[in-house]
């Protein structure tokens, strides 16, 4: 699949995985069914969910690092900053043959433009937070959130999957 083609499947993918609302309560059954679809494909990942500034759920599952929780940080700073997935972010800065640090300024050590995190949105109200893993290989990484939010919200989106 082409970057571009990939970058269009992300918007919508996006625009689709929006929440009516979004409690502690809704991190929780998030954050556990991440875990539970992590340990189906026998994969160890950290699991982190987080409102702008306020951590709601981490879960670092057996095998991980504490390279996992850094990589989280720097991902989901850079959905903070874009409102945009990692992943989105990377594939954009691949097209563009830039890098977030020429690009923004922005530093590596604390941004990330890899897979593995994604806006957590609010219909109507845009993105208030992020949900992000990292343990996989960054496209997994990806995967593995959206197919999860998709679930979680009652949606069939396989027509934009990765």
């Amino acid at each position: 699949m082409s970057l571009d083609e990939d970058l269009r499947r992300i918007a919508e993918q996006e625009r689709r995985l929006q929440f009516p609302s979004f409690d502690p309560a809704g991190a929780w059954l998030l954050g556990t069914r991440l875990k539970e679809a992590a340990e189906a494909k026998g994969a160890a990942v950290a699991i982190d969910i987080s409102l702008h500034g306020r951590p709601l759920f981490f879960y670092a599952m057996p095998g991980t690092t504490p390279s996992n929780a850094d990589w989280i940080r720097r991902k989901r700073n850079t959905v903070f900053r874009f409102f945009r997935s990692s992943y989105a972010m990377g594939l954009l800065m691949e097209s563009r043959k830039t890098t977030l640090a020429d690009a923004y300024g922005l530093a590596p050590a604390d941004y990330a433009d890899a897979g593995g995190s994604v806006p957590l949105q609010i219909a109507g109200q845009g993105a208030i937070g992020a949900v992000t893993v990292s343990g996989l290989p960054q496209r997994d990484d990806h995967s593995l959130v959206v197919s999860v939010l998709a679930a979680t919200l009652g949606l069939d989106i396989a027509d934009v999957a990765l």
